[in-house]
């Protein structure tokens, strides 16, 4: 699944084009690695995401592509 969708749907980021801007402004990374908007997301990855001066590190542990709410927890492991 590409990154920006994957944050929006796990609800990290509450739009898409917000993801998409993130990942253009190169405030996310995967596996230690620049994530392009388009760039590929899968189980047991690490994702970083910085805000300001704030940072957001998680385990991808599960991907789908519809999900409610209370199962978008279940999406992301913090780290």
């Amino acid at each position: 699944m590409r990154i920006d969708k994957f944050l929006k749907v796990s609800r990290v980021i509450k739009r898409r084009t917000l993801a998409h801007e993130a990942c253009e402004r190169q405030k996310v990374t995967i596996n230690g690695k620049v994530a392009k908007p388009g760039s590929t997301v899968a189980e047991g990855d690490i994702v970083e995401i910085r805000f300001g001066e704030n940072t957001v590190r998680f385990r991808v542990k599960k991907i789908s592509e519809h999900v409610r709410k209370e199962e978008a927890e279940e999406m992301i492991e913090i780290l």
